[in-house]
């Protein structure tokens, strides 16, 4: 049922949603142009443009932590070892203080979820 207060047509809508396919499924852009997708932060760049890292034992660290290895590291790392993720890391040039951070991990445990990662590193949510 059509309200008639669309901004787009549907034929433009499905046109969208094919556009967004690709970059949807892969989960990193798929344009062939690099002027298109954005510029990633930089190193230098504010805290509040990349998501701060919080010092150990401040309150939200393990939420924060948890979101920066689950950006940074996606559904496709995992099930992974400590030396796996590294390589990920590096990869994906993730700042110094998570790959720091996952320096930290067991060498001898296969990790299945971020979750177990942050878990492992001791980190535990606030209540």
């Amino acid at each position: 049922m059509q309200r008639g207060s669309d901004r787009l047509s549907v034929h433009k809508d499905d046109e969208m949603k094919h556009e967004l396919q690709g970059l949807i499924r892969s989960g990193h852009p798929t344009r062939a142009e690099e002027w298109h997708d954005p510029e990633p932060a930089a190193d230098d760049d504010p805290d509040v443009t990349q998501g701060p890292i919080p010092a150990r034992g401040t309150t939200g660290e393990a939420e924060t932590v948890r979101f920066e290895f689950a950006r940074r590291l996606g559904r496709t790392s995992f099930p992974a070892d400590r030396e796996e993720l590294l390589r990920v890391l590096e990869e994906r040039h993730t700042p110094d203080g998570l790959i720091a951070l996952a320096e930290e991990l067991p060498a001898d445990r296969t990790f299945h979820t971020v979750q177990e990662v942050v878990s492992a590193l001791g980190l535990r949510p606030a209540s």
